[in-house]
């Protein structure tokens, strides 16, 4: 932890400041408007918010710490959680120091292991890993300093410890449910020569004879690491943390919100379509009869699952990622090679039928189809391997926001009959 907290502990004060001069400074000045249709229609687009870890920008997709997510699909998760937290790389003794924390970190508690096996055996998947999230906040260390009355200015310190907890024991608590789930026997121990990624990898037990599949493991960790301030998982993580609630309860939150088919089942849903083609045909379709499907779908009212993003107007850079790996390690798997195919062939469908606003695919179009390659095929455990990843990002959020003393989250809400009098006042005034 040493260098990550003197890294962290250099930068805060003149973070401090900075926010503290926009504020007085420029606190009055308007940043978003909001129309009705916003109002209604989940906030798509008000700028109400502050990350400084990720963006997501509608031309070049996730930048991490001003970093496109294409140029760092080739680093270790670890990496990018230091990036997350400092907006900096670490160098080779940082990312060195890091590991080791984490290693020393990653004894799960005994008790985590008796009250998940102490659940239903048809329990979901992530309902467990949320569950034990939840259950280790007994051991928080912000809490406690908290009950003991540390200063508002140490508050961050104490987030960053126990998200080091968490990040280290969460790839042994994930793949400890993965067996006990799927019932492929007892938990595989950690190995301590292994990074963060592969050491998740090694755990679950998938056979990987060339190591490509620790390879995903990496790559996936990597591409889900954060989204934003804004995406489901993150904004609840964000707001059950600005009531000071201790990382241990906003990230079980924040995964909580990852069990949604409208955020974290997506790419089970994509991974369905595709099988459900492949079925359909005995195998790859033509270019033909894809198209033909497509076209189908669409005229039948449903969207192809994986194409379109609420942001992006281009192909998602993690998309881009996972298909590079696909062609390199999987180029002849009939799955993979259905998804290579829709990717050839119905952005053009999507701009010939004149609706989508990004005929482009995302993420979810192929991570799922990448697993099922490596003998990964239980979708309810998918969002689980999101969490994991994504637990990088909220935690780094919680960090920064304690650091900087973001305030509680309260938006203010109006009523239908307030917005029905202010729309009316308005056309009377026209």
């Amino acid at each position: 932890m040493a260098k990550l907290y003197e890294k962290l502990a250099s930068q805060i004060p003149a973070l401090r400041t900075e926010m503290q001069a926009l504020v007085k400074e420029h606190g009055n000045k308007v940043i978003s408007e909001v129309n009705i249709g916003q109002a209604f229609g989940g906030m798509r687009g008000v700028k109400g918010m502050v990350c400084d870890t990720s963006v997501v920008d509608p031309d070049t997709g996730l930048v991490i710490r001003g970093i496109p997510i294409g140029q760092l699909a080739n680093r270790l998760p670890e990496e990018i959680f230091y990036l997350l937290c400092t907006g900096e790389l670490p160098d080779a003794a940082s990312l060195r120091t890091l590991q080791e924390d984490l290693r020393n970190r990653a004894q799960v508690p005994a008790y985590v292991w008796d009250v998940l096996e102490a659940m239903p055996k048809d329990s979901h998947p992530l309902t467990m890993y949320s569950t034990a999230i939840l259950v280790m906040e007994r051991d928080s260390e912000f809490r406690r300093r908290y009950s003991e009355g540390m200063r508002k200015e140490e508050y961050w310190d104490s987030a960053l410890e126990d998200s080091l907890q968490l990040i280290a024991k969460l790839p042994t608590i994930a793949a400890g449910i993965y067996r006990m789930h799927t019932r492929k026997g007892n938990r595989i121990p950690s190995n301590p020569k292994l990074d963060w990624g592969a050491d998740y990898a090694h755990m679950l037990g998938i056979p990987d004879p060339t190591g490509e599949f620790a390879n995903l493991m990496r790559l996936y960790m990597t591409l889900h690491c954060d989204h934003e301030g804004g995406n489901v998982s993150a904004f609840a993580c964000h707001t059950v943390g600005s009531a000071l609630s201790d990382p241990y309860y906003a990230v079980s939150a924040g995964m909580n919100g990852l069990a949604g088919p409208l955020h974290g089942l997506a790419n089970q849903e994509c991974l369905n379509f595709v099988l459900e083609m492949r079925e359909k045909f005995h195998g790859v379709p033509s270019d033909e009869q894809l198209r033909q499907f497509s076209w189908d779908r669409l005229k039948s009212g449903h969207v192809i699952p994986g194409y379109g993003h609420a942001v992006l107007r281009i192909t998602d850079p993690r998309f881009t990622a996972f298909h590079e790996f696909g062609a390199r390690v999987c180029p002849k798997d009939e799955v993979f090679s259905i998804v290579a195919n829709i990717f050839r062939i119905v952005p053009d469908v999507l701009k010939e039928q004149g609706k989508a606003k990004d005929p482009w695919p995302n993420v979810d179009a192929i991570s799922g189809s990448l697993l099922y390659h490596f003998g990964l095929t239980e979708f309810e455990y998918y969002t689980v391997l999101f969490g994991v990843s994504r637990a990088l990002g909220m935690c780094a959020q919680l960090i920064i926001n304690r650091a900087l003393g973001t305030p509680i989250t309260r938006p203010k809400s109006i009523s239908t009959a307030w917005l029905r009098s202010t729309a009316n006042a308005g056309r009377t005034a026209a």
